[in-house]
């Protein structure tokens, strides 16, 4: 990317010194229309700096979008390496060596594990792909919020910490019903909650609620984690986009959950907003209606 930018300074330069040259000459043979050159002129070079500065912009925002493709792949195949790797190896510890019945079975629950990981990963890129290329429609109908996110919850909901600790504090009003695409919204909420554990420290506790108040309803996540700077809070929702290097992060994950909750909540006309936690972490707060 260096050498288009590299290029495309030396092109405005060199406009740049054209104009000037001619203007120069014009001046010198005709003196007489020295206004109207030095309006042209001006006029000339207004146009020229704005071209190139809404152009320098696209390339910027070139060279950052390839940037975050590059970290996108990266983390991708790190994220379909490591569970891969997992399975694999317990299928392979069931076939050669002699374990119990209990054993086996535990095996199998971590594998299962694992592939659920996989499949939300793939539904995820999925689901942005055709956000992307505009083929989704949103399908849209009436069910129960209050089980899908109940469902969720024990879904991701993590018991083997200290003293049998549940890091998932849900606080879910029953028999609340919303109009929406099921299959996207399982995506918002399963992002947020996942993104939530994530960001957090091992068996931090991460609050879900899910109430109605004043006709609208209402999805909280909030984490004791890492936080968000107030200068990321604006870019959290961007394609692809993710704090730091793929090299240097800790952390799992695309760069995708955000940006798929963003478009979908979108397509909901339901907002979404992002608050410090305290003492530490965030707060997301989803609002339909």
């Amino acid at each position: 990317m260096k050498r288009p930018l590299v290029i495309f300074y030396a092109v405005i330069i060199y406009a740049a010194a054209e104009v000037l040259w001619w203007g120069y000459m014009l001046v010198k043979m005709q003196p007489e229309r020295l206004g109207m050159i030095l309006c042209e002129g001006m006029m000339f070079g207004l146009v020229l700096l704005a071209g190139a500065f809404y152009l320098h912009k696209s390339l910027n925002r070139e060279r950052t979008l390839a940037e975050q493709k590059k970290n996108f792949l990266l983390s991708v195949t790190h994220e379909l390496k490591s569970p891969l790797a997992s399975i694999k190896l317990l299928l392979q510890t069931i076939q050669k060596r002699d374990l119990s019945k209990a054993q086996i079975l535990d095996f199998i629950d971590k594998s299962l594990l694992d592939i659920e990981r996989l499949d939300d990963m793939v539904e995820n890129m999925l689901l942005a792909a055709k956000i992307e290329n505009s083929s989704y429609t949103f399908p849209k109908a009436n069910f129960n919020l209050s089980v899908l996110v109940d469902s969720i919850v024990n879904r991701l909901q993590i018991t083997k910490c200290d003293g049998n600790q549940q890091i998932i504090d849900a606080e879910i009003e029953p028999k609340i019903e919303i109009t929406g695409d099921k299959f996207a919204l399982t995506s918002v909420v399963t992002n947020l909650i996942e993104n939530a554990i994530k960001y957090s420290k091992p068996c931090e506790t991460v609050v879900v609620k899910l109430f109605a108040k004043d006709g609208r309803i209402h999805f909280q996540v909030a984490d004791h984690g890492i936080g968000i700077a107030d200068p990321e809070k604006s870019r959290i929702f961007d394609r692809f986009y993710r704090v730091g290097s793929e090299d240097t992060r800790n952390t799992k994950g695309t760069g995708l959950g955000l940006y798929i909750v963003k478009q979908v909540l979108d397509r909901h006309e339901a907002s979404i907003k992002v608050k410090d936690n305290r003492p530490v972490g965030s707060i997301f707060e989803v609002t339909f209606g």
